[in-house]
């Protein structure tokens, strides 16, 4: 039982920490490399600048824990619970983070270009975060915080982000096929040569975002907000364009192609 111990800048590298008591541990500056932390609980624990690169955290908890500028590289985080967790700056490249519970986590600019399929993410604050490559199939990312994120080649096929704030992401060849951004914030969000296909757009905003080259073919755009948005080179055969807002005949002049669109009759002219 480790609860409320001071380790911090202690060295437990590779260390045996199998379902340790951790709660309220002072951790800041640990090395943690490569540490068996299965199961362990973590809750409330302070692991800023903390090293656990390759640890194995599997199914632990990490919930309201500070993470701050922690190094997080290759860790197993498979179906850990870092839930209002502090994780600012911290670099989580390569982690395993298939089925963690991110919700209300700050991810504040933090590396997050790892496994993250089935993840909870609603709420969390992503804000300049680097999720460049990530995995997020069927990820949950409902509400989430989004701002000038930087999603580029991401996968988040079959993922929800619903009421998501995309402001200025970076979308660039991101996998949104089968998404649900219905209701999201798009605005200048830069989404060229993104797969959009039966993607969920419907009352989105995407004020002058720039749609070049996306498919977006079979996608429900109904209701949504496409106020100087770029579409040229995009494909929208078979899209749902109905009571779209903004949308022109000068845009839709650009598109690669309309083929089976479904358009209010004051743009099929």
């Amino acid at each position: 039982n480790l609860n409320g111990a001071d380790l911090s800048s202690a060295d437990l590298s590779g260390a045996d920490l199998y379902s340790a008591d951790l709660r309220d541990a002072n951790l800041s500056g640990a090395d943690l490399y490569n540490a068996d932390l299965y199961n362990a609980n973590l809750r409330n624990a302070n692991l800023t600048s903390a090293d656990l690169s390759s640890a194995n955290l599997r199914g632990a908890d990490l919930s309201d824990a500070n993470l701050g500028n922690a190094k997080l590289i290759g860790a197993d985080l498979y179906n850990a619970d870092l839930s209002d967790a502090n994780l600012t700056s911290a670099d989580l490249s390569r982690a395993d983070l298939i089925g963690a519970n991110l919700s209300n986590a700050d991810l504040t600019s933090a590396d997050l270009s790892a496994y993250l399929s089935k993840a909870n993410l609603s709420n969390a604050n992503l804000r300049d975060a680097d999720l460049s490559i990530a995995y997020l199939r069927n990820a949950n990312l409902t509400s989430a915080d989004l701002t000038s994120a930087d999603l580029n080649g991401a996968n988040l096929s079959d993922a929800d982000l619903s009421d998501a704030n995309l402001n200025g992401a970076n979308l660039r060849k991101a996998d949104l096929s089968d998404a649900d951004l219905s209701d999201a914030n798009l605005i200048g969000a830069y989404l060229s040569y993104a797969n959009l296909i039966g993607a969920n757009l419907s009352r989105a905003d995407l004020y002058y975002a720039n749609l070049s080259n996306a498919k977006l073919s079979d996608a429900d755009l109904r209701r949504a907000s496409l106020s100087g948005a770029k579409l040229r080179g995009a494909n929208l055969s078979d899209a749902y364009l109905s009571e779209v807002f903004g949308l022109n005949i000068e845009q839709l002049s650009k598109v690669k192609t309309l083929y089976k669109a479904k358009l209010d009759p004051e743009l099929k002219k």
